[in-house]
């Protein structure tokens, strides 16, 4: 049964009416996903005749119906004007963690030869990312997930960035001996009992809770940095934690303390400099 792409737009739209925020942009860019065409040609050919009973497309309107990701079902996200692999192995990386690599961007030297550690890797993409700004740079990505090393290995080949980017199984720095010049991180900082969108009950939990408060794993990165002296630290963090980082920090040597904010305007990270006495 063919139906045109305009009269398909709009079932797919009456369909996600009340599940997603904005129905009629998600219906368009499922069916760009799905038929590998630019808005261009969604909007110059809205009269030609679709299929409407494909088993793929009748499979991706009914998860999307049920608040799966649209990145889960097209195996794409886009991130830092680039295009990466994603599935249910690692998290979909949002728009504002851009700003996680901003920060590091301003902070270190693009020609320095460094060992820059991430912790969580996820998909790969933040490590990446740092692997093409810094050419002199090693850089050593841990995750504590099997999986989304799966995912990571697979962007950082599709990148050609294998013999510059160490995946690493392991809890945070425990698989890490040498010695770290610059530490960056999005790790877990959502509180367990916090309400979340029905969209996130799909997406890895490991890689969202981050303790009974919210903020454990990052008290546990910054034992990491003081004990092991790391110069830089740059890490994401919910909107809420400022004042617990500033109070859990009150005590060290800590030679500058900078926080960011996202283009909301929330608290989302912040960039630690530890004393070099």
């Amino acid at each position: 049964m063919s139906k045109r792409l305009k009269e398909l737009h709009d079932d797919i739209t009456q369909k996600l009416q009340g599940i997603v925020e904005f129905p009629r942009r998600e219906a368009e860019l499922l069916l760009m996903a799905y038929l590998q065409k630019d808005q261009l040609y969604f909007i110059t050919h809205s009269d030609d005749w679709i299929e409407d009973d494909e088993p793929k497309l009748l499979e991706w309107i009914e998860k999307r119906s049920r608040n799966v990701p649209l990145e889960y079902l097209t195996n794409r996200v886009s991130f830092y004007s680039r295009d990466f692999y994603i599935d249910e192995g690692a998290l979909i990386p949002r728009p504002e963690t851009e700003h996680l690599i901003d920060e590091v961007l301003d902070s270190v030297e693009r020609d320095d030869s460094l060992t820059i550690v991430e912790v969580g890797v996820g998909s790969g993409i933040i490590s990446i990312l740092l692997a093409l700004h810094f050419p002199n740079a090693r850089l050593i990505a841990v995750d504590i997930s099997a999986r989304a090393l799966a995912v990571a290995k697979r962007n950082i080949e599709s990148y050609g960035l294998t013999d510059r980017i160490e995946l690493r199984e392991g809890d945070l720095l425990s698989c890490v001996d040498e010695r770290v010049d610059v530490l960056v991180s999005n790790p877990p900082y959502i509180a367990h009992d916090a309400p979340l969108d029905s969209n996130l009950s799909y997406e890895p939990q490991n890689a969202l809770f981050g303790g009974e408060i919210g903020d454990e794993i990052i008290r546990r990165l910054l034992d990491e940095v003081l004990r092991r002296s790391v110069p830089l630290f740059v890490c994401e963090m919910g909107y809420d934690q400022q004042d617990k980082v500033q109070d859990y920090l009150r005590n060290f040597a800590v030679k500058s303390l900078k926080f960011y904010k996202d283009l909301a305007s929330f608290d989302r990270g912040f960039v630690l400099r530890i004393s070099d006495e």
